[in-house]
């Protein structure tokens, strides 16, 4: 599990495939301090566990699906990534729930820059648009961030200097593909609502509020 707060940025070493797959060696400094093979990284906020560890490079291995779903089919010597550990029970949750299993991928469609901010017009597949809510949480490369508004195939994001100078949002251009994970909790919500919708067990009569209200002593 992540918060979607990068830790650093980092570099692409070498992509060697293997099968389907793909092994890739990335480099860092801050995430080095504790890293261990076995343990989980965010790259570009992608969920990956470490194979092998030396000198301030590591190794992940990619799987077909993780390939096909992700930018990592577009990854490139020397471009940079954002990098996060997995979180500790300690840590602030400073962004919100990230588990780094991307859903899809969304486009860069038009960048405005700001007096305080630069806004972002990302273009995502339509049949996503239920996790997408104004004010709301999106993760994006593995960067936690705050919709700003919702369209019917977009949604806007304003992002400020310090977000952008300390990930590769910085190196957005238009036309940019990027990793979008959705809010889990809104995944959830929506499956146990479709559940009971399903199997006709969604009424007002089980509803735990109802109960609640026909009880005028409590």
């Amino acid at each position: 599990m992540f918060t979607g707060i990068i830790e650093e940025v980092g570099q692409i070493k070498s992509l060697t495939p293997f099968g389907d797959g793909m092994r890739i060696e990335f480099s860092g400094n801050k995430v080095f301090s504790d890293l261990k093979i076995d343990d989980s990284i965010s790259i570009n906020g992608v969920c990956q566990t470490i194979t092998s560890i030396k000198n301030y490079i590591a190794t992940v291995e990619a799987v077909e699906e993780t390939i096909e779903r992700t930018t990592f089919k577009n990854l490139k010597i020397l471009q940079k990534v954002n990098l996060e550990r997995a979180m500790l029970p300690s840590t602030r949750m400073g962004g919100h729930i990230v588990q780094g299993h991307i859903d899809t991928t969304g486009k860069v469609i038009d960048i405005k820059h700001l007096t305080a901010s630069t806004l972002f017009n990302i273009e995502f597949p339509t049949k996503y648009h239920n996790y997408l809510v104004d004010k709301g949480s999106i993760c994006i490369d593995g960067v936690s961030l705050t919709v700003s508004e919702v369209k019917e195939n977009s949604f806007l994001l304003s992002i400020i200097p310090h977000t952008i100078k300390n990930t590769i949002i910085s190196e957005y251009k238009i036309g940019q593909i990027v990793n979008l994970e959705f809010d889990i909790l809104g995944k959830y919500i929506e499956k146990n609502l479709n559940y009971f919708i399903d199997n006709k067990q969604f009424n007002s009569s089980n509803s735990i509020l109802n109960k609640y209200i026909d009880q005028p002593e409590f």
